[in-house]
């Protein structure tokens, strides 16, 4: 497809590790000659989405290949409450540190980062406030992450009702959306590398740098000095079943925008 000269909207999905695929999209993307208009992303989506949207991706991407597994380890503040294992705080600084404590309203591009609301079992979308207080709502992996209160409710990851949020972009005035959905396996792009009225395409790829925050959860762990109460193996079997329960919502979600074509 001929992607030069054309204003696009991009919907970037969760998918943890795999969150960092998106950094290669949005660089060929950029190659390709369109001019990204709008983001809207859920959890590891909406932090890339909202870095790039900063203009910080290279900064971004120069970090987290340098990462070692002592960085990793510093950058977590363990939660002792029953909300999740990290508060996520410094995390969260890190990343202000990289790319500026920034508002959405005054960001280049149009950014909408997507959480769940879990007292009202509905979507939220952030839109305008603290840049990296929207991401760490999105962000907020079940049993991981502890949620963020919002006023008067707790938001956690985005992913749980909607990993691929194409629905922000409905009212945008540009001429393609492209969605990357990363909770589906390499056996099922083609199912969603259709079409969505002639507008959304899906893809789903694999970034070269993952492997950097792919063993996040191993270093942690494998880490005999941390949290050693922890059962580790239920939490790999939580997440599994996370990942199972996102592919089937964005499979889901598509069927239901392409019926309303």
């Amino acid at each position: 497809m001929e992607l030069k000269g054309k204003r696009v909207s991009l919907v970037l999905g969760s998918g943890g590790a795999r969150g960092l695929a998106h950094i290669g999209i949005i660089y060929e993307l950029e190659k390709s000659g369109c001019s990204i208009q709008s983001i809207s992303g859920c959890s590891a989506g909406a932090l890339i989405g909202a870095v790039y949207a900063a203009g910080k991706l290279d900064a971004f991407e120069e970090w987290v290949c340098e990462l070692t597994k002592v960085d990793v380890m510093s950058l977590l503040d363990i939660s002792w409450s029953s909300g999740g294992i990290v508060k996520g705080d410094r995390i969260i600084n890190k990343l202000i540190d990289i790319v500026g404590d920034i508002l959405i309203e005054d960001l280049p591009i149009s950014f909408t980062a997507v959480a769940a609301d879990v007292n009202n079992e509905k979507e939220v979308w952030l839109t305008s406030g603290r840049l990296f207080d929207a991401v760490r709502a999105s962000i907020s992996l079940p049993l991981f992450f502890t949620p963020v209160n919002y006023k008067g409710s707790h938001l956690i990851d985005g992913g749980v009702l909607n990993p691929v949020p194409i629905a922000p972009s409905f009212n945008d005035d540009t001429e393609l959306t492209i969605a990357v959905n990363l909770a589906v396996s390499i056996e099922h792009d083609n199912h969603f590398s259709n079409s969505f009225d002639n507008k959304v395409e899906l893809t789903s790829p694999i970034g070269k740098i993952q492997n950097k925050i792919k063993n996040f959860i191993r270093d942690l762990s494998e880490n005999p000095k941390v949290l050693k109460t922890r059962d580790w193996g239920a939490y790999n079997i939580a997440n599994q079943a996370f990942d199972a329960m996102q592919s089937t919502i964005a499979r889901q979600k598509y069927a239901l925008y392409h019926s309303l074509k």
